[in-house]
């Protein structure tokens, strides 16, 4: 659906589509052009052409009928190197339409990810919540029979309340998600209703995650590749430049029939015809000429300038997030052991306090630091979710072929 509606693609496509026909529209300079006319004039001619500005000339009307050829001699390239920088220009439209859909659908993962963390933080946070309703009921109940004093009472009823106030920011920021999922499948914000609900463990990681990848792989970004391009458009920017310093030769012909009636325009004796050639030389422009191929290969000095630039982001990129995949994967196994080391932690507090044989802060303790490490650990988990996607991205599509389904987060 996102693919169908998002105006961002749309608009990439629609640019493609815009250079495509303009590179059509201009290779037709390197064939002749050939033009048809048909006229009708009526003239009042003087006699002053003739030496005699006293004779009388009757007005008459003149039919034309005639076809005219041209044609320029792309002795020099200029032509050609319009068209491959015309050329250049479709082929980075077509990358931008990539780019556009890579960042599209990372887009959509990166958000489908945040989603299904919140939704876990929001699961995490109302289970810890049912808990501590249920602790507190035991408390109350205690503190009926005297068992413990009001300010203990007091205690878990505030640990109760932290607990939930943590709840509203959370929904936010979930619908806040939802909006931006409408909006990359190309609906309004509110028109949420039938779009996918994402859990985490709607989601498998790829069975392997590379720690190292051949440097080949950059290259197939849709940014490098329209880098490329660009640099490609300003050489052939640099060979137009430079072809306007040479001469310009142009053949013209024409050929057809003039009469003063319509029924002679085609009878023998009415055919007129032409043929010529034009050269022009370009031999004094205050050097515009040459300050405007000079300004051409600053413009490609600053395209590889570009490229360069672009090449290095890119690596840092690959480099940022295969580091962070590293660590993502030592940082969920750390939490999720802390997750497992506080829930037994809390179960012992908990049968201790309702036994008698802990103090209640203990048991404070224990709830804060559970609902603090299961958090820790869906936020761990989704970002190792996140970092995968964002591999995919910084490679250009994934680390494998393109045609393999597996390479990437999926859904199962």
């Amino acid at each position: 659906e996102a693919l169908a509606n998002n105006p961002t693609l749309d608009a990439a496509e629609a640019a493609l589509r815009r250079a495509q026909e303009i590179r059509r529209a201009r290779s037709g300079e390197l064939l002749p052009t050939v033009d048809g006319t048909v006229s009708a004039s009526r003239q009042k001619p003087s006699g002053a052409p003739l030496g005699d500005a006293s004779l009388r000339v009757n007005p008459f009307t003149l039919y034309n009928a005639s076809v005219s050829v041209s044609y320029a001699l792309d002795l020099f390239g200029r032509t050609r190197r319009e068209l491959e920088a015309l050329q250049a220009q479709v082929d980075f439209q077509a990358f931008q339409v990539e780019g556009a859909h890579l960042a599209l659908t990372s887009n959509i993962a990166t958000a489908a990810f945040q989603e299904a963390s919140l939704r876990g933080q929001l699961q995490a946070t109302r289970d810890i919540l049912a808990t501590q309703e249920a602790l507190l009921a035991m408390v109350e109940k205690r503190f009926e029979l005297g068992g413990v004093a009001k300010t203990d009472v007091l205690a878990q009823r505030a640990s109760l309340a932290q607990v939930r106030a943590t709840l509203p920011p959370l929904e936010k920021r979930l619908a806040q998600t939802r909006h931006l999922l409408a909006a990359l499948a190309g609906r309004y914000p509110g028109n949420t209703a039938d779009l996918p609900e994402f859990d985490l463990e709607d989601f498998q990681l790829p069975e392997e995650l590379p720690v190292s990848l051949p440097s080949s792989l950059a290259r197939r970004r849709p940014d490098i590749r329209s880098a490329e391009e660009r640099l490609h458009a300003a050489s052939a920017a640099v060979g137009v430049a430079t072809a306007n310093l040479y001469p310009h030769v142009t053949l013209s012909g024409q050929y057809g029939t003039a009469a003063t009636r319509i029924g002679d325009l085609f009878g023998p004796g009415s055919a007129v015809w032409g043929f010529g050639a034009g050269l022009l030389q370009p031999i004094f422009h205050g050097g515009a000429l040459e300050a405007n191929r000079r300004a051409e290969v600053a413009g490609f000095d600053q395209a590889a300038a570009q490229y360069r630039e672009t090449v290095l982001q890119a690596f840092r990129e690959v480099a940022d997030v295969l580091r962070a995949l590293e660590y993502d994967a030592s940082a969920l196994k750390a939490q999720s052991d802390a997750e497992s080391a506080a829930r037994d932690t809390l179960d012992i507090a908990t049968k201790q306090v309702r036994f008698g044989a802990a103090s209640y802060l203990s048991l404070l303790n224990a709830q804060r630091e559970y609902h603090q490490a299961r958090i820790l650990r869906v936020q761990a988990q989704a970002l190792r979710f996140a970092d995968t996607a964002a591999l995919f991205q910084a490679l250009g599509g994934g680390w494998g072929s393109r045609d393999n389904p597996s390479d990437g987060v999926s859904r199962r």
